[in-house]
């Protein structure tokens, strides 16, 4: 392939509300050369969205949402899922603005240093969604308790663990969702740096 291209041929929304679903009909270049067949694809937006690894190095704790979750009801033991704090960037914000706001509504953290771990699409073979992952320095000294926004039906656990205990929930597999399985992986290769700092 001498240069990557795709071109859309058409592109039709099919809902637009909290979130969006487009079927879109394009073509891109082949590796052997030439184009491909005209494909049909279902893309759902929700918007670009921010994650936030709280973490306390002193006490050695991580900050563990849990509330219930639509996408994950095929399997009715398991709705409500193990958490980090997570957010949707709004129309002028910017992604530090969304994870400084979302860890004080979601788990009532302050956070005292940002430093950003990576940008990933969450699942590019049909959602247009680009995470960026943050890791939030916190002391988790009184955290804990129910938060979230009553306006938006939020109801969230928040709790602290020790690390030791959130690595040990990812390898029996009880932490189910994408994006804290990354943190916690990225917290495993850097907590001695984070906690020698």
């Amino acid at each position: 392939m001498s240069k990557k291209q795709f071109s859309i041929i058409n592109e039709t929304i099919r809902y637009e509300g909290f979130f969006s679903l487009k079927t879109i009909e394009l073509k891109h270049t082949l590796y052997k050369g030439g184009w491909s067949n005209t494909l049909t694809r279902e893309l759902f937006h929700r918007g670009n969205c921010v994650a936030v690894l709280l973490y306390d190095p002193i006490r050695d704790e991580v900050v563990i949402i849990e509330q219930f979750r639509v996408g994950a009801i095929q399997f009715p033991d398991q709705a409500w899922l193990l958490e980090i704090v997570a957010g949707a960037i709004e129309i002028g914000e910017t992604a530090e603005e969304v994870a400084y706001r979302e860890s004080v509504e979601e788990a009532g953290c302050e956070i005292q240093e940002l430093i950003k771990i990576n940008d990933f699409f969450t699942s590019p073979g049909g959602t247009s969604e680009l995470l960026t992952l943050f890791y939030g320095k916190v002391d988790t000294s009184r955290v804990g308790g129910i938060h979230g926004l009553e306006h938006e039906d939020e109801d969230i656990s928040v709790t602290t663990m020790k690390f030791e205990k959130v690595y040990q929930l990812l390898l029996d597999g009880k932490i189910l969702s994408a994006i804290p399985i990354i943190a916690i992986q990225w917290l495993y290769i850097h907590r001695e740096q984070l906690r020698q700092a």
